[in-house]
């Protein structure tokens, strides 16, 4: 039996989970928890990157003695950095400065090119369109993403962790090395690329300054690499949903996907844990649920109340949920309805009918790019797996199995700080074997729920 630390940074919360982890025991618990959100400073949307830090050294001191930290979050944020330390509080990826350099980047390396090269979806906060924005450039020596940024302040150690490294667009997804070439094309400065890590590599002990004693592993640092190792998936023929803030709706392979095809679906080809690859796009997902409730005045202890009266309505006109009106903060209800009224139908004057729209929307949107996945990749799907917290909406896992007429599996709803654990135990020799391995864990210490299509 091992004892594991997982500081997993969402983009609305954060936390720290603590695992004891047997060949055949994995039980986590929540030790902190603790806000995070944007916070808008006079040159724009930034993160509290000290504040998360101060959190998750609070979250080790709770969590005591264990025998490795693995770090997860979201992707595509980054902190730069000169010989003193930080350069300033890293950019939000909601924030509006790439708006202006899009045209520019697709000038010197058009769109096609950067997708042969790097294999991702379009969206406009990549980290290659950040950097091209960033007026800082010339100060710093280093690019640290997120969860590379906390490592370093708890050991010393600068690097990338490569499945969220392949989230920049300056990866080459081909050979999995930084592209210098793309950055030479975009007159970007290659010294900003530290060495790339790989999950289970030992990133160092933690530094004295800290307080505290341990040992930092490299895990999938991108959450939704991390949340993929806990698919519980049984078999290959399976997509998943791992749904949060974000939907990311997709399935594992081998190799990228690269065709033209691909491309114009805007699917996107992540590294995962073990080299596999996330083929995948991105879908708003409960954005929008969160947003509503926040102009609404209310907390996520009202959703119950909510997804229970939204499931005694009618089905709702159904709107697009990646329209780039929703992606930034701001009153989402009616965002909503002006989509709605768009497109001819009178929008939801009720909270639980615009609840029940949301539901609607999402199911549809989720189901057809669960079936753009398969057919885009040739890879069979037979079962979905939702994992994350939207695992726990029953009404909206019902409605995407009613949208794709396949069977869905919600669970566990710790995905991606149980793939960071079970990561960092078999880097410690806990666990042996292939993802499959840990997955036939999973399946085995946690219950699962179905939802059947209906008619």
């Amino acid at each position: 039996m091992s004892r594991h630390a997982a500081i997993d940074l969402g983009a609305s919360s954060g936390r720290v989970v603590v695992a004891d982890i047997g060949p055949d025991h994995l039980d986590l618990m929540e030790v902190r928890r603790f806000d995070n959100g944007p916070v808008t400073l006079p040159d724009g949307l930034h993160w509290d990157v000290v504040g998360l830090y101060r959190e998750a050294l609070a979250g080790l001191t709770a969590a005591g003695e264990v025998d490795t930290i693995g770090i997860d979050s979201w992707a595509v944020d980054y902190g730069l950095l000169d010989q003193a330390g930080l350069l300033g509080n890293p950019f939000h990826y909601r924030d509006a400065r790439t708006d202006a350099v899009i045209d520019k980047v697709h000038g010197i390396v058009p769109f096609p090119e950067l997708y042969a090269l790097n294999g991702l979806q379009f969206l406009p906060f990549n980290t290659v369109y950040q950097l091209c924005a960033d007026q800082r450039l010339g100060l710093a020596e280093t690019l640290l993403l997120i969860p590379d940024l906390m490592a370093y302040w708890l050991t010393g150690a600068r690097g990338a962790e490569v499945t969220n490294a392949s989230t920049t667009g300056l990866l080459d997804v081909t050979t999995r090395q930084w592209a210098a070439q793309l950055l030479d094309a975009l007159q970007l400065p290659t010294r900003l690329l530290p060495r790339l890590w790989h999950p289970g590599d030992e990133i160092g002990p933690l530094s004295p300054s800290t307080g505290l004693r341990g040992t930092v592993v490299a895990v999938g640092s991108h959450d939704t690499a991390s949340a993929v190792v806990a698919v519980p998936m049984a078999t290959e023929r399976a997509a998943y949903v791992s749904l949060g803030t974000w939907g990311l709706v997709g399935v594992e392979l081998p190799a990228p996907v690269l065709t033209d095809a691909s491309r114009e679906a805007n699917f996107t080809n992540e590294l995962g844990v073990d080299g596999r690859v996330r083929y995948l796009r991105n879908v708003m997902g409960l954005w929008l649920l969160q947003e509503s409730l926040r102009e609404w005045g209310l907390a996520g202890k009202d959703l119950p109340a909510l997804l229970s009266a939204a499931a005694d309505v009618p089905t709702q006109p159904v709107f697009d949920v990646d329209d780039p009106r929703l992606l930034p903060p701001g009153d989402m209800p009616r965002r909503i309805g002006t989509l709605i009224e768009e497109g001819g139908t009178r929008a939801p004057r009720r909270r639980a009918h615009l609840v029940r729209c949301i539901l609607d929307s999402l199911a549809v949107a989720l189901a057809t790019t669960v079936h753009d996945a398969a057919r885009l990749s040739g890879h069979t799907v037979e079962v979905v797996h939702v994992v994350g917290g939207g695992a726990q909406n029953a009404l909206l896992c019902q409605l995407l199995a009613d949208a794709c007429g396949l069977r869905v599996v919600a669970g566990p709803v710790e995905a991606t700080a149980m793939g960071n654990v079970l990561v960092q135990a078999r880097a410690h020799g806990t666990l042996s074997g292939t993802l499959e391995d840990l997955r036939s864990l999973v399946r085995k210490t946690h219950s699962l729920k179905r939802f059947e299509p209906r008619p």
